[in-house]
């Protein structure tokens, strides 16, 4: 379980590197704690701590917001919080049996290192079309808290304007191959259990309707909804046109949807009627963007 003082470290030096923006609204203390394993005591310690330090400030219904990027501590005050965090740090070295050498030789080693956290400023999240990706990119961040922008498949060039890419498995081998510069991370996701379920439990269902925003996310999202609602009845598919809706959606039985175009079917169709599409990032895979945007930062 993280202490409060590995969180603090943690997101001070996300807000200092910009992973965390002025402005933007941090996690609350329920979702980070569950995120990292925590409790939300620890974690509201933690954001409590670089309040007192300026980097945050707490709004009443909104939670804990970036007030600024870097400390108030001038000069000096930075090199004796630093001298003594060193100090602190020489003495477990030493008790560990390290002589003046090893310590340098790791310092500089370690030293090294410490370009990864500026450089892993960018991410992108991956999908066959660009409706794809900001579903995926949504369901990273709900879970995780990492926001992301989005490429397509057929923009692999691109990855060279982002420092990590979230890719899902499908997809991995061919930016493997292409992409040379950025940390490809492997994404494995689902559609929403709830979605699956309450299709399930819906009684009398003999047609269903996918609505998309584009039209080239449908084969994958139709072959998505086969596959995982075993669905015996007909499914008809088609993306929205201006602010209309594909004109099957008042015969079929339930609208399932994507949330890029949850405007448009929400004003126009009764809740009973739709259901929102949504994925769930497996835990193998936050794991994985944990260990990269926090354990090693």
């Amino acid at each position: 379980m993280k202490t409060a003082k590995h969180i603090s470290d943690r997101i001070r030096l996300m807000i200092v590197t910009k992973q965390f923006q002025v402005g933007e609204v941090l996690p609350s203390t329920r979702v980070l704690g569950k995120q990292l394993s925590s409790s939300f005591h620890t974690v509201r310690k933690a954001y409590q701590v670089l309040e007192e330090e300026g980097l945050l400030r707490s709004e009443k219904g909104r939670g804990f917001i970036v007030n600024r990027q870097n400390t108030v501590l001038d000069k000096t005050e930075r090199l004796e919080k630093g001298a003594g965090k060193f100090r602190q740090l020489l003495e477990e070295l030493i008790g560990y049996g390290l002589d003046e050498d090893e310590v340098d030789e790791l310092f500089q080693e370690q030293l090294s290192y410490m370009d990864w956290p500026t450089r892993i400023n960018t991410c992108a999240s991956v999908g066959k079309s660009k409706e794809v990706a900001v579903m995926l990119g949504e369901a990273i961040r709900k879970q995780i808290g990492v926001k992301s922008s989005v490429i397509t498949t057929d923009e692999i060039s691109q990855s060279v304007n982002f420092d990590a890419l979230f890719v899902p498995l499908q997809h991995f081998r061919l930016f493997r191959s292409e992409s040379e510069n950025a940390v490809l991370l492997p994404i494995q996701y689902f559609l929403s259990p709830d979605l699956i379920f309450g299709v399930s439990e819906r009684s009398a269902i003999d047609s269903i309707g996918l609505v998309t925003r584009d039209e080239e996310s449908i084969p994958e999202l139709l072959e998505e909804l086969k596959l995982n609602l075993r669905f015996q009845g007909s499914i008809l598919a088609g993306s929205i046109y201006g602010r209309s809706l594909p004109l099957f959606v008042h015969d079929v039985d339930l609208v399932i949807y994507t949330r890029p175009c949850s405007t448009i079917v929400e004003k126009l169709l009764p809740e009973k009627k739709r259901a929102i599409l949504e994925f769930e990032v497996s835990a193998k895979s936050l794991e994985i963007i944990r260990s990269e945007l926090w354990d090693q930062y």
